[in-house]
């Protein structure tokens, strides 16, 4: 293999792992801060407990994903030093304001939460976790800004002396029409994970009748995250459909492997056969639905992949502005359809507690217990069509893949990076795993009662 497919494969690696822990988060902190303040509202000792056994599930997870987010960001420097080159001016900006601005807002009050228990006014507690969740969302806009403009890209020019993209507009970057809806679509598939997470943990303690006080609550507010926050990725997605149609037309037709333009155009559940356009496939289809989410019209056109390369060889020059058709046709279906799966569980769940009631039916605990794994797999299949799709561009219209890549480093020291990274990662999701499992397993900590000891002397209440 080239150093070319060895750094993307290994862009690709970790950036997916990484992204296993930056929705769970996002949503967690969200979570942990609408228990803290039922706590700080009602005073009921169960909001308490729930709020220091998520809150400690919340920090294991976000200490991982600092760890592996600064190794993805070596990365621009070590395997991809001419994208960093020609792109640094415009991408860094939003990058730079997500570590002075958004990462320092959400570390800073994430400490101040950890370290001030007993020792911070309640309100002032309680406000220290919010402003640490506003950071972690912050910091998503951020990094989507500056992946937007790779999708989209607006506010710069490129210098013909020294052939490097300058940044011209920092508003016209932060407010580019596809972060504008890829954040939201985003945020909400993050708050669908971590409710996910929720339910499962809950089910396992609630299926054996453990504290169930505490973790009924907290099962509640999981259901309703999953269907409010299913419902957000729903509507979220059509819009960012239709941006994404208009903006890279080959991205939509090969998220069908629509190979002729059609009018109108139907979208097919799966198809049995080649999906490189030499044979026709067997495909259940449901008319229409492909017209609506790509141009929000049933009867419209929708190009196919044939006369959008036309298109592009017009516009770019000659070459081949297809990308793996296969892998962008299927990872678009299993994107939509293990997210949607969420969605009918949390509207049963909420139908089976409603008036104080507990779930006692197995089939019920089972698919809430293995249901886990359906958003974080559902946003690994999003990013997988998100950044194949663009392909063969990294920046799209401006900069190939082929042109990005380090021209100093060769096969040999990325595969050593790779493996090595790919044997450090596979490391700690032994640890990441292991530490979720055990504390989720022990339960929510007794609060201590009585204690009239000034607040300093007291132990803290974070090493629970």
């Amino acid at each position: 293999m080239h150093a070319l497919d060895l750094a993307r494969w290994q862009f690709a690696v970790t950036t997916l792992y990484h992204f296993l822990f930056v929705p769970l988060t996002i949503g967690l902190s969200a979570l942990v801060a609408l228990l803290q303040t039922a706590w700080v509202r009602t005073g009921k000792e169960q909001y308490l407990r729930a709020t220091k056994f998520w809150g400690k599930l919340f920090l294991i997870n976000f200490a991982m994903g600092v760890v592996t987010g600064i190794v993805q960001e070596f990365q621009f420097g070590m395997n991809w030093s001419a994208y960093s080159r020609f792109v640094g001016d415009v991408f860094g900006a939003p990058l730079a304001i997500e570590g002075l601005l958004a990462f320092f807002l959400e570390s800073t009050f994430l400490g101040l939460w950890i370290f001030g228990w007993d020792r911070l006014p309640k309100k002032a507690h309680l406000a220290s976790i919010w402003l640490a969740s506003i950071g972690t969302i912050l910091s998503a806009y951020f990094i989507l800004a500056a992946n937007s403009w790779m999708q989209h890209p607006v506010g710069y020019r490129i210098n013909p002396a020294t052939h490097r993209a300058e940044l011209t507009d920092i508003v016209a970057v932060l407010t580019n029409s596809t972060t504008l809806v890829t954040f939201p679509h985003t945020v909400a598939a993050a708050f669908l994970t971590s409710a996910v997470l929720m339910l499962c943990v809950c089910a396992w303690h609630l299926a054996r009748g453990n504290e169930i006080t505490v973790f009924r609550p907290s099962l509640r507010l999981a259901l309703w995250a999953i269907v409010l926050s299913g419902a957000a990725v729903a509507v979220t997605g059509d819009v960012q459909g239709k941006i994404m149609t208009e903006q890279q037309p080959m991205k939509m037709a090969a998220a069908e492997a629509l190979y002729e333009t059609s009018q109108p155009a139907s979208f097919s559940l799966f198809s049995i056969g080649p999906l490189d356009g030499s044979a026709e496939t067997f495909a259940v289809r449901v008319p229409h639905v492909l017209s609506f989410l790509g141009k929000g019209d049933p009867n419209a056109a929708v190009e196919g992949i044939n006369d959008v390369q036309r298109a592009y060889e017009q516009r770019f020059g000659p070459g081949n502005y297809k990308p793996y058709i296969p892998l962008t046709y299927w990872s678009f279906r299993l994107m939509i359809g293990l997210g949607l799966i969420c969605v009918p569980l949390g509207l049963v769940g909420l139908w089976l507690t409603r008036r104080g009631r507990t779930p006692t039916s197995r089939v019920f605990w089972r698919a809430a217990g293995w249901s886990v794994a359906l958003p974080l797999l559902a946003n690994s299949f999003g990013w997988i069509f998100t950044e194949t799709g663009r392909q063969p561009w990294t920046v799209f219209g401006i900069l190939h893949t082929d042109d990005s890549v380090s021209p100093a480093v060769g096969a040999g020291g990325v595969i050593t990076s790779l493996t090595v990274f790919t044997l450090l990662y596979g490391g700690l999701a032994v640890v990441e795993v292991f530490l979720l499992v055990r504390y989720a397993k022990a339960g929510p900590p007794q609060v201590p009662t009585g204690d009239e000891r000034p607040a300093e002397d007291r132990p803290l209440a974070f090493a629970y």
